[in-house]
């Protein structure tokens, strides 16, 4: 019996001995498990209990493993022959020469105004303002009386370098391709006719902003060309409401003639698609067939000379009465705030996109920059005639202006004074970033 027992004793322990051999073979055969775990690598050690000490202990984490991942092999790559893969960035080869660089076509704005008799100094401080504030460049067309040619030329040449070079100009004379000359002259302001003659004299322009003498820009003229985007295939020009309320509006209470909208338009800011004016026929009230725009200018003229009072805004005023599609909105152009005259606030405040956003173009029509009348105005084309250019636009223009405008707080127009200074504020302060970011650019460089 004892001999049994014994015998048992050995099969036992040579099983127990043979169960830890096979288990102790299976785990050397296992990789070690890494896991990453605050930072420091923990290995575990080829026993069981050890195992499942860590797994209890910290579970691994996704993320670690992820980290550790090595890229599969590609299968298809393996069985088929190597190729020249070229860099997709530098998609030449080491010995093929470099393509030349295609020359990158700048874009420029296009400006004209008429200027006669004594607008040269209002009109080199509209273009002034137009410089000081844009972002690219501007070419100007300036149509004036011959005598006056040699001072808008040496008003110009003398700006600061940095500023010629945002701007080309060219000076044309006083032309009226159809009808009497003396006639047109005499239409309403000294040569202001002139302007219903450039999509017939500028036809190398596609597109143009021709603005009065009387205006100040108090953005950058880009944000008002940038319009011309949103014109659809038919619309061709682009103008503010000559009001804002029909009730006191000049139109609608005292016109002798057919004009556009409710209020009519008024011209001192037009946006023109001069291709498309060009390319035209407009319908009329003189024969029912349609008419191209320089046969139109002259009959119209003949019919209404003795009904029109502003002269060629009120023959714009019958062509898109007649015409009221091509124009950018079905009722007015652009808001208020685009061409904000004295009638704006004088009756009181009724531009409400001003009151919002603040003056972006001013149109000191009345006169209002050469008398008492409306300070404000006055104010305002006071600080950018003086401005020196190159000066510090807050303290040599912002600060005088601020300055100026207390004194004007007894007149409707002066009484709120946020309307002129909001966009000018936010106006320079764009100015100023621009030329700081120039100038760490220049010295990076």
């Amino acid at each position: 019996m004892r001999i049994h027992c014994k015998i048992v004793a050995i099969i036992v322990c040579f099983a127990v001995l043979l169960l830890l051999y096979h288990f102790v073979r299976n785990a050397a055969d296992e990789p070690p498990l890494k896991q990453v775990a605050k930072g420091n690598y923990l290995q575990t050690s080829s026993g069981l209990g050890n195992i499942v000490s860590v797994e209890l202990a910290q579970k691994p984490r996704p993320v670690a493993l992820v980290s550790q991942k090595q890229p599969r092999p590609n299968r298809k790559s393996s069985k088929l022959p190597k190729r020249r893969v070229r860099n997709r960035a530098n998609p030449r080869g080491p010995n093929e020469p470099k393509p030349p660089r295609k020359p990158v076509s700048e874009e420029w704005m296009h400006l004209a105004v008429v200027a006669c008799g004594d607008r040269v100094d209002e009109t080199l401080t509209m273009l002034k303002s137009a410089v000081l504030f844009s972002i690219k460049k501007i070419k100007f067309h300036i149509f004036a009386e011959d005598s006056l040619k040699p001072q808008f030329e040496k008003g110009l040449n003398k700006w600061p370098h940095p500023f010629t070079l945002k701007f080309q100009y060219s000076i044309y004379s006083i032309t009226f391709s159809v009808g009497n000359a003396q006639e047109w002259k005499k239409l309403f302001k000294p040569c202001a006719a002139q302007r219903l003659f450039l999509p017939v004299i500028l036809k190398e322009v596609d597109s143009l902003l021709y603005v009065d003498t009387d205006i100040l820009f108090l953005r950058p003229m880009d944000d008002i060309w940038s319009f011309l985007k949103e014109f659809n295939t038919t619309q061709l020009a682009a103008m503010a409401p000559e009001h804002e309320i029909p009730k006191i509006g000049w139109y609608s209470r005292f016109a002798r003639h057919p004009f556009y909208g409710k209020t009519g338009v008024n011209s001192g800011v037009m946006l023109m698609n001069l291709t498309r004016i060009r390319n035209t026929l407009f319908k009329n009230s003189m024969i029912p067939s349609g008419l191209a725009w320089e046969d139109l200018l002259h009959p119209l003229y003949q019919k209404y000379k003795n009904h029109i009072t502003w002269g060629d805004q009120d023959l714009l005023n019958i062509i898109f009465h007649y015409n009221p599609v091509p124009l950018w909105s079905p009722v007015i152009s652009f808001p208020c705030q685009w061409n904000y005259r004295p009638d704006h606030c004088m009756y009181g405040s009724n531009c409400a996109g001003a009151e919002e956003e603040g003056v972006s173009i001013l149109h000191g029509n009345r006169g209002v920059y050469h008398d008492d009348k409306q300070p404000a105005f006055k104010a305002v084309y006071q600080a950018i005639h003086d401005y020196p250019f190159e000066g510090n636009l807050f303290q040599l223009m912002f600060s005088p202006l601020q300055t100026k405008f207390l004194e004007t707080v007894n007149t409707l127009c002066g009484r709120i004074p946020q309307v002129f200074l909001k966009q000018v504020e936010k106006t320079m302060r764009k100015v100023y970033e621009r030329r700081v970011i120039v100038h760490l650019k220049h010295r990076q460089n």
